[in-house]
């Protein structure tokens, strides 16, 4: 137990390199950083408390989606929902860009700065943030719903995803602690309009990713590559925003030109991309063939709602490796569960105990599942080209 919450507290770590922390590093300087003077110490406790607000929520949200074993993202199956969250998220971003502003009655911002200035004020923070940070728990939840639903203790359970939290707050937590002792962080100005409008492309990319389901695969990735691409020009060279302090115009500078670069990575990913793996959809007659013939199946459970499938479709499944292989030694079989209603997939799901998507199932040439090769998470074509080498060589010994 001790060396498998060591490695999901390294786990929580990783997810410091996830999109969905992002949003938490400017809100957590800039909350903290107006801390300093306040003594030694305190920082430190404000910190802890905070750490505690984002591991309780993530905690929570994880132990509920493990226990009840449902698909996860399954509320995003509705277009009308992807629209709806896309539009709210563009609408927010047209408020920090300045063409209108979002204010609070004087009563609830009284109490909110009243609530905020104690350690409660701290922690009901970091359990509000957490809610930001909760999508990134996904493909791990993936890769623990079955051990923890097995294991039917909600409050093991909820150690090992606070745990999983704690690795994703730390970073946090010294960054904390750091703004909330810097005592030369730069002073409010007009810096931080441009730092708004930064938040507001992050909201603008955040909503393309939403719609992206929507769209066609090209066509997905070309509109990310042009809000990247504008932000970088915007955000830049455009907006004539000036700051106070001496390295601004280099942060902005890196900021155009890392938007840029995103755009033009983008955008060459999706022209440098080769075909992709041929699928046929899900049938007993296309799995007794294969079986008959000892072929080896490859099944793939996925959703267009979902972020690490795409990833796979269009990075790992495009390699030419990969792809040769698939063509000449497996049958490449789909299971898209991105709508509901399917008798057939839902009896699958249930059969194969899937808890999630992404999921992919491997079948030797005698039709037997190959459990230890189960992939709930998006890996690299290296390592999935080694799962298909040994699911071959277990179809040659069976043979």
């Amino acid at each position: 137990m001790l060396w498998t919450l060591l490695g999901v507290f390294a786990g929580g770590l990783a997810l410091n390199l996830t999109p969905c922390v992002y949003p938490l590093i400017p809100i957590t300087i800039s909350y903290f950083g107006g801390r300093s003077g306040e003594g030694s110490g305190k920082p430190a406790v404000h910190g802890l408390f905070y750490l505690v607000g984002l591991s309780v929520t993530n905690s929570v949200l994880g132990v509920v989606a493990a226990l009840t074993g449902s698909l996860m993202g399954a509320a995003l199956q509705n277009p009308i929902v992807l629209m709806v969250v896309a539009g709210v998220l563009v609408l927010f971003a047209t408020s920090l860009f300045g063409f209108w502003e979002l204010q609070l009655p004087q009563s609830l911002t009284g109490a909110a700065s009243k609530s905020y200035a104690g350690y409660f004020g701290t922690l009901f923070m970091g359990l509000t943030l957490g809610l930001v940070a909760a999508p990134c728990l996904g493909p791990f939840v993936l890769g623990l719903l079955t051990w923890v639903g097995s294991m039917g203790s909600p409050w093991l359970g909820f150690l090992i995803f606070f745990t999983l939290s704690l690795g994703m707050g730390i970073p946090l937590f010294f960054l904390a602690v750091f703004s909330g002792n810097l005592e030369k962080l730069p002073r409010s100005g007009e810096w931080m309009l441009w730092v708004r409008k930064l938040m507001g492309w992050v909201l603008v990319g955040m909503a393309a990713h939403f719609v992206g389901p929507l769209l066609p695969s090209s066509a997905a990735v070309l509109v990310l590559a042009a809000v990247a691409f504008a932000a970088g020009l915007h955000l830049g060279w455009i907006d004539t925003t000036q700051g106070a302090f001496k390295g601004f115009g280099v942060v902005r500078n890196v900021a155009g030109v890392a938007g840029l670069v995103a755009g033009v990575f983008l955008a060459g990913s999706w022209l440098a991309a080769g075909p992709g793996v041929s699928w046929q959809p899900y049938s007993h007659e296309v799995i007794e063939q294969a079986r008959k013939v000892q072929k080896p199946v490859i099944v793939d459970f996925s959703a267009t709602w979902c972020t690490p499938c795409r990833e796979l479709e269009d990075v790992t499944f495009r390699d030419p490796a990969v792809v040769k292989q698939a063509q000449d030694n497996f049958v490449m079989v789909k299971v898209d569960l991105t709508m509901k209603g399917n008798a057939l997939y839902e009896k699958l799901v249930a059969q194969y105990a899937i808890k999630g998507v992404p999921t992919v199932v491997f079948f030797d040439g005698q039709g037997r599942e190959r459990t230890d090769l189960r992939l709930v998470d998006f890996i690299p074509a290296d390592q999935f080209l080694n799962r298909m080498t040994q699911a071959r060589q277990s179809s040659n010994s069976g043979s």
